[in-house]
């Protein structure tokens, strides 16, 4: 079992289907306070005052979120952290939640799909970046269809493997100790793990590398 759930719930909302890495309303964003830490090899960053063991991954300082999955209204545009995270680790379809290790990937050779919102066609190239956990084929299918945004362009590959390759999350400046503006074209900080900055990074996303990707047209897939 890759979650807490062997077959996690599916919610709608008017009719479209909530991703499962969306976060609803009630999962609000507690209160906390960003110190400045000291690591034991002496490397400085950043902690919580009140720091528990599941608020690091990998080493990294990770945002708090409300768990209560399918409670109030959704937030179609944003990103749950966990679920986010748990789907990227355990190759969850960002839409259902379940493992996307199934008969579809046996067949596909052992790949793994994954579609990116794209209105000009580029195909999804070896090594890109991506903060987008795998989909199912079904909820590919579905998704394109419902999806308002996917609908305008979409572009999708089978991905041989998904690397992980560090956060997207709010930086902090370690000679001031306040945030860093992110980059213009982003809301959030782009940093490997291999970064020195990745230990004043709070992270909000897992991003990895596709690699060995073969581009495919999902209607083609689908029949």
């Amino acid at each position: 079992m890759t979650t807490s759930e062997s077959t996690p719930q599916r919610f709608y909302w008017r009719g479209l289907p909530v991703p499962f890495i969306a976060p609803w309303s009630v999962e609000r964003l507690p209160s906390y306070d960003v110190i400045e830490t000291c690591g034991p090899d002496g490397s400085r960053g950043i902690g919580y005052a009140d720091e528990l063991p599941l608020d690091r991954r990998r080493g990294v300082l990770w945002m708090r979120r409300g768990v209560k999955r399918g409670a109030g209204t959704p937030d179609l545009a944003s990103v749950h952290p966990l679920r986010q995270r748990q789907a990227m680790s355990h190759l969850l379809c960002q839409v259902c939640g379940k493992s996307t290790f199934d008969a579809d990937y046996t067949r596909w050779g052992k790949r793994h799909l994954v579609i990116a919102r794209d209105v000009s066609g580029r195909p999804i190239e070896e090594g890109e970046l991506t903060g987008s956990p795998p989909v199912c084929r079904p909820c590919a299918v579905e998704s394109v269809r419902a999806c308002p945004h996917l609908r305008k362009g979409h572009v999708s590959a089978l991905v041989e493997r998904i690397e992980p390759w560090g956060v997207a999350g709010i930086l902090y400046r370690p000679t001031a100790f306040y945030p860093l503006p992110a980059p213009p074209a982003y809301s959030l900080s782009k940093v490997a793990f291999t970064n020195p900055q990745i230990g004043w990074t709070l992270a909000a996303r897992d991003l990895a590398t596709l690699h060995g990707c073969t581009p495919i047209d999902l209607d083609e897939l689908a029949a």
